[in-house]
């Protein structure tokens, strides 16, 4: 930042030190646990990131800092920047700051809670009074001096040594130099005070050669106390010679830590080669200054290491009877899913190795996929974990980032495992299938290594650098489509689907479950409401539209704060809810049933959807005009939808000639196709036999019946082809009140699988060309007219 050339005064949140004071063009970081402290952080980071930073004068330490005057600080500071802030355990905030320049406290502008400060700043004049030859004098004379201090200190030169010969400015040479001495607080803070060039190099001058003076009488005394002293008692007085140096530079605390890291490190159950690495990481540890950063960054390292389960697992429960209760227990139907599970555990148990294939639960939002995989932690006695992949957008979230940059962390698998404090917990992959776009090759080819049984047993977190055993941690993965996994990380997962409830489903979830949970969640007991089964099955009728339950837990949890303040006002001790009185808690119906087309039409079909919440019928619409032939798509139609409208358009026009429309029609007719709902995006195949059964009708002005309802992708030889989600397509359809439904033949073994809950009360036709789409869908086919060529 360059300096001012005018005065300027600001405000800007204070935080306020005790025995430390840090100079300018410093990046540092140090722990914040008051919370007034913390509050000028938090404050500064939803502004411009600056902070004051000011020391209490020694004699004033004692105080709390709610009671500290302006008089009460050293009056000259340090204005800086944030960097980075870091939540760590206990309510302490690390911070990561860029120290800018010199400040001179004016007052303490307001009190609220953090400090805010009037700040001055010193122009270029009054930090620079030197002229550039003596500047240039000065600053030559200081690294003479500097260069002979770190002589008898050489780890302080070789951590400052590149950058000390890259400055050549004076004032931050200056500054530079005793920020990266071990010297006592006060020392710093006079230097710090020092604000003309002149003023400060007289102060620094004085420091550097007491210091180097220090530094020659012990290094005296060091070669005469080992020339009297024998080789048995070398060692402990080297050890005692360091432990006085350490004192005198203030880093006692620095070898209690490690010791304690090296008792830690004895008893972690780990491997010899982890071990051997944490001890080499501890003896690094002791030779780095304390007050440097480098300490820092390794004392977190250390921490992490001595943090993982690197042997230590959780005692499993394998008793499928018990797994088995508790899915019961925990959520109603998926029978399918509850069966794939138990096979999943059971494979598990049989296989000598522990390993099993990873589960990827794919199915609409809300029917129950995380509560599954919670389920079976429970089931199985491990630690579960969570993690989120939504938004992930960089491999260096998954392998962690190298412990060399700023702020570096371990990723997200080697963290959970670290929170977790076992080696062989459930770990939720959830909604892999969010995973960002942007840089979802990178992201995917982390987490391919992470899901191959084969290579997870060697996991390495670019943090961590030592291999992590993955193999008996059991993965399960949720995701809402498998369309934008992919296709080699798809390939490692085992799909089960997890399909939409139907309303029945819904009704025993809402009636089992979801109310006991709102009812305890909002403080009342079972006796202070009552829902009757028929207001239940209204609320999913018509206040609720989606594939799982959370739309209709809202719902409850609506009537459920309701009668909490019925009840807490005493107004009645119970409430009663039926279906007269439930639009008095829940408002006017949210959904009407879907309309049903009271009669049959000319170029009107029922079409059926799927989409990311369950099934969906649309209605689609064709209308010819005098034209030229065009063909216009409305209604927010996707590529592949118009192509396969396209494709319809080609098997009429082939077809058409056979029942009476003449050769040159097309050619003096526009057509304009629509999907209502515009507003809503659609997309895909599977309406291709509906619109063209929709574009014959129009063509032919044949009705087609109200009642039926129809999916299937279309070649342009009328073949019919195979699509997906045909259960809740099947269940839109029977929401819908339709009568028949026309499917593609090779969609016949999926409906064997569907109940007989949903497929109940309909007609169910599998089709395999597009001529008996028609035949099933026209009210009245128009005669097929012969034409000799």
């Amino acid at each position: 930042m360059e300096k001012n050339e005018i005065e300027i005064i600001r405000k800007v949140p204070c935080v306020i030190l005790s025995g430390m004071s840090i100079l300018p063009n410093v990046l540092i970081h140090f722990d914040l646990d008051d919370e007034r402290s913390v509050a000028a952080v938090n404050a500064a980071m939803l502004d411009a990131q600056e902070i004051f930073l000011a020391t209490v004068k020694t004699e004033e330490e004692e105080k709390d800092e709610a009671e500290l005057k302006e008089d009460d600080l050293h009056q000259i500071g340090t204005l800086a920047k944030i960097r980075q802030v870091i939540k760590m355990p206990g309510h302490v905030v690390r911070i990561m700051i860029e120290t800018l320049e010199r400040g001179r406290l004016i007052k303490f502008a307001e009190e609220e809670k953090y400090r805010v400060v009037e700040v001055k700043t010193f122009t270029e004049a009054e930090v620079n009074d030197v002229e550039d030859i003596k500047a240039e004098a000065m600053r030559r004379d200081i690294e003479e001096l500097f260069a002979e201090f770190i002589s008898f200190f050489p780890r302080v030169g070789k951590a400052f040594g590149k950058q000390f010969e890259e400055i050549k400015v004076l004032s931050e040479l200056m500054d530079a130099v005793i920020a990266n001495m071990p010297l006592e607080y006060d020392k710093k803070q006079m230097v710090l005070e020092a604000v003309p060039c002149s003023e400060r190099y007289e102060k620094v001058k004085e420091i550097l050669r007491q210091e180097v003076e220090v530094a020659r009488i012990r290094s005296e005394l060091a070669e005469k106390v080992q020339g009297k002293v024998d080789e048995d008692h070398k060692d402990y007085i080297l050890r005692q010679q360091m432990q006085y140096i350490r004192e005198e530079l203030g880093e006692k605390s620095a070898e209690d830590e490690a010791d304690k890291y090296e008792r830690e490190c004895q008893k972690l159950d780990a491997s010899d080669e982890v071990k051997q690495r944490i001890s080499k990481e501890i003896d690094r540890f002791r030779n780095t200054p304390s007050g440097s950063s480098e300490s820092g960054v390794e004392q977190l390292y250390i921490e992490t290491l001595l943090e993982m389960p690197w042997n230590k697992k959780s005692v499993e429960n394998k008793s499928l009877d018990h797994a088995k209760d508790i899915l019961e227990k925990d959520h109603y139907g998926l029978e399918k899913v509850k069966e794939r599970m138990l096979e999943f555990l059971a494979v598990k148990n049989l296989t000598e190795s522990g390993q099993s294939p990873i589960i990827l639960l794919v199915g609409p939002p809300g029917t129950g996929k995380t509560s599954i995989a919670k389920s079976i932690a429970k089931a199985l006695g491990r630690k579960y974990i969570r993690i989120a992949l939504g938004g992930v957008r960089d491999e260096a979230e998954i392998r962690g980032h190298r412990k060399t940059y700023v702020g570096a962390m371990p990723g997200v698998i080697a963290s959970g495992l670290q929170h977790a404090g076992v080696s062989n917990p459930l770990v939720l992959l959830d909604e892999v299938d969010k995973v960002s776009s942007e840089y979802q090759g990178a992201t995917a080819s982390a987490l391919l290594e992470v899901l191959d049984s084969e290579q997870n047993k060697f996991f390495r977190d670019h943090y961590i650098e030592i291999p992590i055993d993955l193999s008996d941690v059991l993965f399960i993965a949720t995701a809402n489509t498998t369309q934008s996994i992919p296709a080699p990380l798809l390939d490692r997962m085992e799909v089960v689907e997890v399909s939409s409830y139907t309303d029945n489903e819904k009704f025993h979830i809402a009636k089992d479950h979801l109310i006991k949970k709102q009812i305890k969640k909002n403080g009342l007991k079972a006796s202070n409401l009552k829902i009757s089964d028929a207001a239940i099955r209204g609320i999913i009728e018509s206040y609720t539209r989606e594939a799982g339950v959370r739309s209709l837990e809202r719902r409850i949890g609506e009537i459920c704060r309701k009668t909490a303040r019925i009840v807490y006002t005493g107004e009645k001790k119970s409430v009663s809810v039926s279906p007269k009185n439930l639009e008095s808690y829940l408002g006017k119906a949210k959904y009407l049933p879907e309309d049903k087309a009271g009669t049959d039409s000319v170029g009107i079909v029922r079409g059926l959807a799927w989409t990311a919440v369950g099934g969906v019928t649309l209605e689609i619409e064709v209308n010819t005009m005098p034209g030229k032939g065009s063909m216009m798509l409305t209604g927010q139609l996707g590529d592949v939808m118009k192509e396969s409208a396209q494709a319809a358009l080609s098997y009429v026009r082939s077809i058409c000639s056979d029942y009476g429309v003449k050769t040159d029609y097309f050619h003096k007719h526009d057509f304009h196709l629509h999907i209502p709902e515009g507003a809503v995006p659609k997309d895909g195949p599977s309406a291709g036999v509906t619109m063209a059964t929709a574009l014959f009708s129009a063509v032919t002005c044949s009705k087609v019946r109200a009642d039926i309802a129809m999916t299937g992708e279309i070649t342009l030889r009328g073949r019919v082809l195979p699509i997906g989600g045909l259960k809740e397509k099947l269940l839109a359809a029977k929401n819908a009140g339709m009568k028949t439904v026309l499917i593609p033949e090779k969609n016949r073994p999926d409906l064997l699988e569907i109940s007989d809950e949903i497929t109940g009360g309909m007609d169910i036709k599998c089709v395999k060309e597009m001529a008996e789409v028609l035949n099933f869908a026209i009210v009245k086919m128009p005669k097929r007219v012969i034409v000799h060529t």
